[in-house]
């Protein structure tokens, strides 16, 4: 049985106004399905290469081996991974993944937005909660975010939540059949030192 201590701030469940994120639920097989197969066009362009059809690759079946493969790394202290609801209705998932302690205390940001609830600022708000979620309870220092040049909507979401631009990693990650480009984005504790929310909220328009 792993040491509770290995991993801080887990499992949680966030919430602010509309947006709610719980850990992975065996329940939610039949709608993840649906959203990732509804959003394909959307999301194929962003995710790892992988074999078969996005169809049979976002099965419930399919679900539930992640679930099983993503709840073993979060009680072993190397993830967190969170499902996005927006009034009730499952809208996404945000992850901090590949966690390391010790001296670096750091983790690697991922996260998807059904494309019916983006534009509302929610996919930004569901980041940010688990970014002060991150750097509190779970007590990391640093959260690193990698993106395609390409993709303007999540460069945008890192840099309204104050991570900075540290480089470009050439060839990076196999996605949507190639060889990727990513620029790496980074955001410290100190940064936001009145949390990210906080942030969020004060970018708001008036």
């Amino acid at each position: 049985m792993v040491d509770p201590a290995l991993r801080p701030g887990w499992p949680a469940h966030l919430s602010w106004g509309p947006v709610e994120l719980h850990p992975p639920r065996r329940r939610d097989a039949e709608e993840w399905s649906r959203v990732r197969v509804a959003n394909e066009a959307w999301l194929a362009p962003w995710e790892p290469t992988a074999p078969g059809s996005w169809a049979a690759r976002h099965t419930p079946g399919t679900y539930r081996a992640m679930r099983r493969a993503v709840l073993r790394r979060a009680a072993a202290g190397t993830s967190l991974p969170f499902v996005v609801r927006v009034e009730g209705r499952l809208a996404g998932q945000v992850t901090i993944d590949n966690v390391v302690r010790g001296a670096l205390r750091s983790g690697n940001l991922g996260y998807w937005i059904d494309r019916s609830a983006a534009g509302r600022g929610l996919a930004t708000l569901a980041v940010a909660l688990v970014c002060d979620h991150a750097f509190g309870p779970a007590r990391l220092h640093r959260l690193q975010a990698d993106v395609r040049p390409e993709n303007v909507r999540s460069r945008r979401l890192v840099e309204r939540l104050g991570f900075r631009h540290e480089g470009l990693l050439r060839r990076y990650l196999d996605i949507d059949g190639d060889w990727r480009d990513h620029d790496t984005f980074a955001l410290l504790a100190e940064d936001v030192p009145g949390g990210v929310v906080t942030r969020w909220r004060a970018r708001l328009p008036r």
